[in-house]
């Protein structure tokens, strides 16, 4: 009885330390019904569609342009857009947007011309609606702060 309990301690501690970090979640994918009706040549349009729409055209710079909007504009519904965007680009629309973002960022967080612009300003310059997501889409897309990331570039 009493080597039952140790050997459960035993492996009571090995657990503990397989787990990983408070903050780092394993990526489920989650099963869809609706994944699987995606037809590919619709998709494969409306992923040039989005393109079309979100970067060449720069809707993402509208902070209050949404999925929904994007889905009115193509004339489809919100569930199929999403299941379309998540198995072609591999994100959800959020991330999407957010990383035309960023990368319009990190070109104006460097260029001269706007030097005398604060961090802020490119923030809303590039579409994003609050400091706070700014910095958390930043700090997720490049790993650093824009203002570390400025620093850096700069040769600080």
């Amino acid at each position: 009885m009493r080597e039952n309990n140790q050997l459960e301690e035993v492996e009571r501690k090995e657990e503990v330390s397989v787990r990983k970090p408070y903050n780092v979640r394993e990526r489920k994918i989650k099963e869809a019904a609706y994944r699987d009706m995606i037809r590919a040549e619709l998709a494969d349009e409306l992923y040039d569609k989005v393109l079309n729409i979100l970067v060449v055209q720069k809707k993402y710079k509208d902070p209050n342009y949404s999925a929904k909007d994007l889905a009115k504009e193509l004339k489809t519904n919100t569930r199929y857009l999403s299941a379309v965007i998540n198995s072609r680009f591999g994100m959800n629309y959020s991330c999407l947007v957010n990383e035309y973002r960023i990368k319009e960022a990190l070109h104006l967080l460097v260029d001269k011309r706007y030097a005398d612009k604060n961090v802020e300003e490119i923030s809303a310059m590039v579409g994003f609606s609050n400091r706070q997501s700014f910095y958390a889409a930043f700090y997720k897309n490049t790993g650093e702060t824009p203002n570390g990331y400025r620093k850096r570039k700069r040769g600080v």
